[in-house]
Formats: structure tokens, C-alpha cells, sequence
């Protein structure tokens, strides 16, 4: 069996951070020199558009809608510090377009754009909503491997169980890794991985949801990645550095 390279981080619930999680692991994943794509999936509240300051057309939906559209068109790249490439493939479009994306057809075809992706890039994440919709719905039941990123609070553990109902409905079997937003060790007894909370008060000069340990974070984020990928050499020396280099112009 081939090695993983395309992971679907889902969001069980709104606000959880799947979106800056795959953004960031993905830029982690290219400070090691491999080239690493964010697809959108989750069309409704278009976060990823927010991290790239460029014309979206075409955007994620349209790849969903028209089979002429190539992966490489909606793909927009971050000048992130790194040997690897990292781009981000985000949805930004308008509600009748968004209708179509999530359609049962427009889903059929997302999944065979993940495959596109996967020829195109080193390893490719998913940003997913939960799992509810058509594309989410493809998402998962078409990527190498399933992340589960919650909120630990009761919030949060009842809509992992939720998700994880929803998964089994589906026919996705995976033992999916399960990702707190809280650098509590016990903050969710399911947790593989606790990702540090942004802890900077408000009178900081710091970058909006920087970490109060960037090293504690990027250890997290490494954490993460290697529970998916097999990845050698995953934390350069300056990798904390480069995380807090991407906030700052993402910010």
C-alpha cells in the first residue's frame, strides 16, 4: 500500500481552526521542500480565500462545476519562505455558484480533482466542513487519510461524536486523527494532538492567533503532519521562524 499524500481536515464543528491547520501544516510541509496544495472544500464560508490577496477566477467551485478548469488554474501560490511550493486552491464565489459546486455531479468530480491534485503536488489537504454536504461528502471518501479538529470543551466532544457517526454513515471506516484546538494535555482524552491555543493578550504587537510559544506551535503542527505523512526532516531550525513569517503576512 502506497504511502498517503492526500488528507482531508475536517471541522467538526464551525470555528475550530481546520482551515488555519491546513494552511499552516501545509506551509510546514513546504519548508521541507515538498510541494504541498490546501483545496477547498467547504464552500459556504469560503475562509481560505482569506489567506490569498488575488483575483480568485478561477476558484475551487469552478473546478467543481467545469471539467475544463485544471487544478493548476485555481491554484494560487503563497510566497512562503522554503525550498517546497505551496499554493492554495480556495472557493470564492457567489450563492448559485456554490449551489452547483455542491451538487451530487460537482462532487463526483471533486473527487476525481483530489486525484489531479495528487499528480500535481507532494501531498495535498483538504479544508473541510463537516460532514454534511456533497463535497464534504467526497472529501473524505476519496482522501488517503481523515483528520478530526474540534474544540476541547463539551462543544467540541459532541460534535466529534458527531462527526464520527457521519463517517460511519458514509462508509468511511478510517481511524481518523483527532486534532484540540488546546495545548491542554487532557483537554480531550480522544486527542492525538493538542495544538497550543493563541494565548497573546490584546495588547500584543504579534500577528492575530500567533501562539504565545511559537515553538510549542510548530512542534504541534510537526506533530500533526507526521501522524499523516511520512515525512523526514519535518521541523527545520528555523520552522517556527517561517510559521510566524507566513502569520504575519496572512494577518
Amino acid at each position: 500500500m502506497s504511502a498517503p499524500r492526500t488528507l482531508a481536515v475536517v471541522g467538526a464543528a464551525g470555528g475550530v481552526g481546520a482551515t488555519r491547520l491546513s494552511v499552516e501544516a501545509a506551509a510546514l510541509v513546504a519548508a521541507t521542500g515538498h510541494d504541498a496544495l490546501v483545496l477547498d472544500a467547504n464552500y459556504d464560508t469560503q475562509g481560505l480565500s482569506t489567506y490569498v490577496d488575488a483575483r480568485l477566477d478561477p476558484d475551487a467551485t469552478a473546478l467543481a462545476i467545469d471539467p475544463g478548469i485544471a487544478v493548476g488554474d485555481a491554484a494560487y501560490a503563497l510566497d512562503a519562505p522554503g525550498d517546497g511550493a505551496l499554493a492554495l486552491a480556495p472557493s470564492h464565489a457567489p450563492f448559485g455558484r456554490v449551489a452547483d459546486a455542491k451538487g451530487a455531479e460537482a462532487a463526483e468530480r471533486l473527487a476525481d480533482r483530489v486525484a489531479d491534485a495528487a499528480d500535481a503536488y507532494d501531498y495535498v489537504f483538504l479544508d473541510t466542513p463537516p460532514v454534511a454536504t456533497n463535497p464534504a461528502v467526497a472529501a473524505v471518501t476519496t482522501a488517503d487519510q481523515l483528520a478530526l479538529v474540534t474544540s476541547a470543551d463539551e462543544r467540541g466532544r459532541d460534535a466529534l461524536s458527531r462527526e464520527r457517526g457521519r463517517l460511519a454513515d458514509v462508509g468511511v471506516d478510517a481511524d481518523p486523527i483527532v486534532v484540540a484546538n488546546s495545548a491542554a494535555a487532557d483537554a480531550l482524552a480522544d486527542a492525538h494532538v493538542a495544538v497550543p491555543d493563541s494565548a497573546l493578550g490584546p495588547e500584543s504587537d504579534a500577528p492575530a492567533g500567533t501562539p504565545a510559544d511559537p515553538d510549542d506551535y510548530t512542534r504541534a503542527v510537526a506533530s500533526f503532519v507526521e501522524r499523516a505523512f511520512a515525512i523526514d526532516d519535518l521541523v527545520p531550525e528555523d520552522a517556527a521562524g517561517l510559521l510566524a513569517t507566513l502569520r504575519r503576512r496572512l494577518a
